[in-house]
């Protein structure tokens, strides 16, 4: 069953505005299905195509002539020298909506097209399915079964065991991609260390502490950690902080792209292993995070989430800042509310008076309440944050 992506409405906009529309994500996030749907007249190439690839290489103006009607470009990024040529193409033609590029590794893409399509392409990201969109295939899911089964499109498409799809995932697209980019003589050590932050979700990378678990110098953690960013693994979430009196934690934590690699990463092989996990919460507050940042990019805006961390311990799971208004988030495992939930915002709302205009508990019950300016809400109607 092919279903709607909440984010083709601006997709199609944006053509309208844009000569050239990138989008990037994980690979298997479902951007070449997104592509082909939403623009169907155009010739689509694949540059994974060695054939396609090598002519794109050897006479790029040759390629790109073949194209009068502009083209749906998939992994730009196995053919960066397009870009530059793309940018003349562009300036010529004026036509908007007139080339559609696909890429998944970050690294490759952002640098080229900062350099070669500044103001000439806008730059959307499509990550694995919301919670929204999983809904129209499975709306029985429990919790315990969406961090499993994760959110990567084939899995539901084609009905597979996540166990084996995210294993085949991690040693055919994300060992191939990192060959690409770095040299790693030891595949196990790598492992080994994905297989840590998998256990490191929602907490402070420590990138020290990792060096000597892996038993790799801090660069080379360092190194791998910017890997797995560029590849769209893992993501960190910046503190925010301000010229206040309290002393503040300046690190960033550590999350999934999509928790059910996370969960493959563990070990877990099926969804009851899940309800005893010491883990579960960590792997719920990923599941929830990265539903506000999917909620935010699928309107083609940035994130603008944080967390906040004082040096007594004081902590709010995210902060969404818009404009000078701050909207803390508290995420719990519980399917039960508890009048403790609400500590971290009342806090919060002290340290920022007259910046909160209201805070949520997100949590795995189903009875929403407000209480006073603070919502209660389940996590799968965590996109009523954002509806002003």
């Amino acid at each position: 069953m092919l279903i709607d992506r909440t984010i083709e409405k601006i997709v199609l906009t944006l053509a309208t505005q844009y000569p050239i529309v990138t989008i990037t994500g994980p690979r298997q996030s479902g951007k070449t299905t997104l592509v082909k749907k939403l623009f169907s007249g155009k010739e689509y190439i694949n540059l994974e195509n060695p054939d396609q690839r090598e002519f794109a290489k050897l006479d790029p103006r040759a390629f790109l002539g073949k194209l009068p009607d502009g083209a749906i470009l998939d992994e730009i990024q196995r053919a960066p020298d397009l870009l530059s040529y793309l940018q003349e193409i562009v300036d010529t033609r004026r036509l908007n909506g007139h080339f559609i590029l696909t890429g998944s590794n970050q690294f490759a893409l952002f640098n080229n097209i900062t350099q070669s399509l500044a103001g000439r392409t806008v730059l959307l990201k499509l990550l694995p399915f919301s919670m929204r969109e999983i809904s129209l295939l499975t709306a029985q899911f429990s919790t315990d079964d969406l961090l499993f089964h994760g959110f990567y499109p084939g899995i539901y498409q084609e009905k597979r065991n996540p166990t084996i799809a995210y294993r085949s995932y991690y040693e055919t697209y994300i060992e191939r991609d990192l060959r690409q980019l770095v040299q790693i003589k030891d595949l196990d050590t790598f492992q080994r260390f994905i297989r840590l932050c998998a256990g490191r979700i929602g907490q402070i990378f420590n990138a020290s502490h990792l060096s000597n678990e892996v038993g790799v110098s801090l660069p080379t953690i360092k190194s791998w950690l910017s890997i797995l960013q560029a590849l769209y693994i893992v993501m960190t979430l910046p503190p925010y902080f301000e010229n206040i009196s309290k002393r503040l934690t300046k690190s960033s934590k550590l999350y999934f792209y999509d928790v059910g690699l996370a969960t493959y990463l563990l070990g877990i092989e099926n969804p009851q292993q899940l309800s005893r996990d010491p883990l579960r919460g960590a792997l719920f507050e990923n599941l929830a995070l990265m539903e506000l940042v999917k909620t935010r990019l699928n309107q083609a805006l940035d994130p603008n989430l944080y967390f906040y961390r004082d040096s007594h311990q004081n902590e709010v799971d995210v902060v969404f800042k818009s404009g000078t208004m701050l909207t803390p988030i508290e995420i719990k495992s519980a399917q039960t509310f508890h009048a403790s939930f609400l500590k971290g915002l009342h806090y919060f709302d002290k340290i920022f008076p007259n910046r909160v205009d209201q805070g949520f508990i997100v949590y795995d019950g189903y009875i929403e309440q407000k209480v006073q300016k603070f919502e209660v809400l389940n996590v799968r109607n965590m996109a009523r944050i954002f509806v002003s």
